[in-house]
C-alpha cells in the first residue's frame, strides 16, 4: 500500500478499525514494557474476534494483549513464552486455541526476515528437538540448521516514545524490545506514541523506525498533539 509523507494523528478507535475479523496481528512488548495498551483496550472494546496473534508473550490475563486470549478473541497465538497467562495453556490445552512457539531468537529472527525481505534464515537453534518437526533441515560445512520462514502480520500495533509527523519514531528503554521489528513487517502499522511533534523536533540521530514504514499514529490516552506552535 502507499504510504503518505505526513501520517494521520488518529484516536485509538478509529485506529483499530483496520483490525479485520480473523486478521493476524502484532503486538509490541515483552511482559509488562512496550505494550501498546491503548490500541489493545480499544481492539477489546471493538469486538473483534478470531485473530491469530503474534507477540513474544502473552502477558497477564488482565494485562494487555492477555486480554484478548482470556476474553477468547484469539484463535491461535504465536509466540516465545506464555506461561505467566494461564488461560493460553486453558485455552490450548482444551482445543479452544492454537498455540506455536519459538524460541525467543528464532522468533525476532522470523519477523525480521520478513521485514528486511528475505526468504528465510537458518538456525542450529531446535535441531533435533521438537522445534524441528515439518521444517527443512539443511546440513552446511557438516553442521544442521532448520531453516526458519518470515513471519509476517496483517496489522502492527506497536509501541513507541514520540513520533514526528512523518511518522518517525524513537523509543525509551526496554520498551524498545519487539516494536522496532514488528513496524518492519506488517502491511499497516499503527503506532502508539506518548506524543507527536512537528518535523524536526526529534533528532535524527535517535530515530530508530522511520516514518516511512508507519501508516497512522494515536497518542496514548486521547488526541494530544505536542509541537512549538
Amino acid at each position: 500500500m502507499r504510504r503518505s509523507i505526513i501520517k494521520p494523528v488518529v484516536s485509538a478507535e478509529e485506529a483499530v478499525k483496520s483490525v479485520k475479523k480473523g486478521a493476524t496481528i502484532m503486538v509490541g512488548g515483552f511482559n509488562y514494557g512496550g505494550i501498546p495498551y491503548t490500541l489493545v483496550d480499544a481492539l477489546l472494546e471493538q469486538g473483534t474476534d478470531e485473530l491469530t496473534m503474534i507477540a513474544n508473550d502473552t502477558a497477564y490475563v488482565d494485562v494487555g494483549h492477555g486480554k484478548l486470549v482470556a476474553q477468547g478473541r484469539v484463535k491461535k497465538v504465536i509466540a516465545s513464552h506464555v506461561g505467566l497467562n494461564k488461560k493460553t495453556g486453558e485455552f490450548y490445552h482444551s482445543g479452544q486455541m492454537e498455540l506455536e512457539l519459538y524460541p525467543q531468537g528464532t522468533f525476532v529472527e522470523k519477523i525480521r526476515a520478513a521485514g528486511y525481505g528475505l526468504g528465510g534464515f537458518l538456525t542450529p537453534t531446535g535441531v533435533g528437538t521438537v522445534v524441528e518437526e515439518g521444517k527443512q533441515v539443511l546440513e552446511v560445512n557438516g553442521r544442521k540448521y532448520i531453516l526458519e520462514l518470515p513471519m509476517r502480520a496483517d496489522v502492527a500495533l506497536v509501541r513507541a516514545y514520540k513520533a514526528d509527523r512523518m511518522g518517525n519514531l524513537i523509543y525509551r528503554g526496554t520498551n524498545q524490545n519487539f516494536n522496532p521489528a514488528m513496524a518492519t513487517a506488517a502491511d499497516i502499522v499503527i503506532a502508539e506514541v506518548d506524543a507527536v511533534v512537528d518535523v524536526g523536533e526529534l533528532d535524527p540521530n535517535t530515530i530508530v523506525t522511520q516514518g516511512i514504514l508507519v501508516d497512522m499514529l494515536v497518542v496514548k490516552g486521547g488526541s494530544y498533539y505536542a509541537s512549538r506552535t
